[in-house]
């Protein structure tokens, strides 16, 4: 007695070679989206994943992955201009609740309050908004160390207060102790566009390969049709 098992998988040619543009098209996007972020301050590339299965299931076999590699850390007129030098994110919060961000750029509100250029709250390493003692006079007033400890200069008394420490905390959420905070400083993105264009070539040269075989397999299934017709 033989026993036969396997599984077999055909389909239609012309639906292999769309799905295999589908594909393509969406990694050269991923990628061109990472170009487009060269220049954003706190941008993170997304590597694509490709799974096992995408040749068979199409786009929904694709995911992404952040790479959370410190980016270009570049000097700024700004003394509020915050930039981590290790892995991290600042932590804010507004009406939809808390969100994590290595985009750096905070101000300053009437009351004292730290907020983002979006006017969402900093928060502390307590998980509370970060409210300095005295709004101060001059921007350069302002102090944060590498250990993101926020203090004030009080004109009155001549000496600084102290805000609060920054809450900086990894991708799970846990405080980071040390993470070397930059004052006025911004880190650009960590895309390497040089890194981004070579990956691309290979999936564009796919996308052509698989579109001249698309418009092989339609001139031929046209002839076909045609010549039924004749018949």
């Amino acid at each position: 007695m033989i026993i036969n098992g396997g599984i077999r998988f055909c389909e239609k040619g012309l639906t292999t070679s769309l799905r295999a543009m589908h594909v393509q098209s969406e990694l050269i996007g991923m990628y061109n989206e990472n170009v487009t972020g060269f220049d954003k301050i706190g941008y993170q590339r997304k590597d694509p994943v490709v799974s096992s299965f995408t040749e068979f299931i199409g786009v929904h076999g694709l995911s992404q992955t952040i790479d959370d590699k410190v980016g270009r850390i570049q000097m700024s007129d700004n003394p509020l201009d915050l930039a981590l030098a290790e892995k991290g994110y600042f932590q804010t919060m507004n009406a939809d609740g808390t969100r994590l961000t290595r985009d750096g750029r905070f101000k300053l509100d009437k009351d004292g309050f730290l907020l983002t250029l979006e006017d969402d709250n900093v928060l502390s390493n307590a998980g509370v908004p970060i409210q300095l003692p005295v709004v101060p006079e001059q921007i350069k007033d302002v102090r944060v160390n590498s250990k993101g400890l926020v203090s004030v200069l009080n004109r009155k008394t001549n000496k600084f207060e102290n805000a609060g420490y920054i809450g900086v905390v990894d991708s799970n959420g846990v405080i980071i102790v040390n993470p070397q905070v930059k004052q006025g400083y911004n880190e650009y993105s960590n895309v390497s566009l040089q890194d981004e264009f070579i990956q691309m070539m290979p999936i564009i040269r796919n996308f052509e390969a698989n579109r001249q075989i698309f418009m092989i397999q339609n001139q031929n299934l046209q002839k076909v049709i045609s010549q039924l017709g004749q018949a």
